[in-house]
């Protein structure tokens, strides 16, 4: 059963055209295709982050355009490239996302739980200004894992790990993804995790 679907005239910019694709609900999928066909754009269209005049996304059957923005994008959630860290503790980025979505925050027993999940199991005061760039994105997945509920969409999630992190992260996402019944599409250039995780894998561009 699809939970994401988008027609095959959806476009950006006329310059990037897309297949009809359908995103299985309770799956976790991996987009693929070669650098420029435009992945991680999809994700921003997934979301409404970026916005088109061509084509249709529906959500559950109905076209995202007529859902109200802020209650979409709590349901299909992106984690972005482009990682946003405030100067702080973790405990202190917790807190920044959660009153930006006027959630109640997470108790320290919590965030922990989601760090490890994360494979990021740092004391909660530590600065993040002092994490390494692959530290820093363990972090701030695991905040977006936290508030995940129906969909998220990941860009590159392990792009600034090594082969074992990466192991370890994907065998933890797919297990809580799947214990919690949330749909994930992933962008990767990674082959061999591609294999080793994906329920369905979509190739565009070619």
């Amino acid at each position: 059963m699809s939970i994401l679907y988008s027609n095959n005239r959806l476009k950006y910019l006329k310059t990037i055209n897309y297949p009809e694709i359908n995103i299985d609900q309770d799956q976790m999928t991996f987009l693929v295709g070669k650098s420029g066909s435009g992945k991680s754009t999809y994700l921003k269209l997934l979301n409404r982050t970026l916005l088109t005049k061509e084509g249709i996304i529906e959500f559950n059957g109905k076209n995202i355009n007529d859902l109200d923005v802020l209650s979409y994008r709590k349901e299909v959630l992106l984690v972005p490239q482009e990682l946003f860290l405030i100067n702080g503790t973790i405990r202190d980025n917790f807190y920044f996302y959660y009153n930006a979505r006027k959630e109640k925050h997470l108790n320290d027993e919590q965030i922990k739980k989601f760090l490890s999940i994360c494979v990021a199991n740092f004391s909660l005061d530590t600065d993040c200004r002092n994490l390494s760039g692959g530290e820093r994105q363990r972090v701030f997945i695991a905040i977006f894992i936290s508030l995940a509920k129906s969909v998220i969409l990941l860009d590159e999630p392990t792009s600034a790990l090594d082969e074992k992190t990466s192991l370890e992260l994907l065998t933890n996402l797919k297990k809580y993804f799947h214990d919690h019944q949330i749909t994930s599409l992933i962008v990767s250039h990674n082959d061999y995790l591609v294999k080793q995780f994906a329920d369905r894998i979509i190739k565009i561009g070619e």
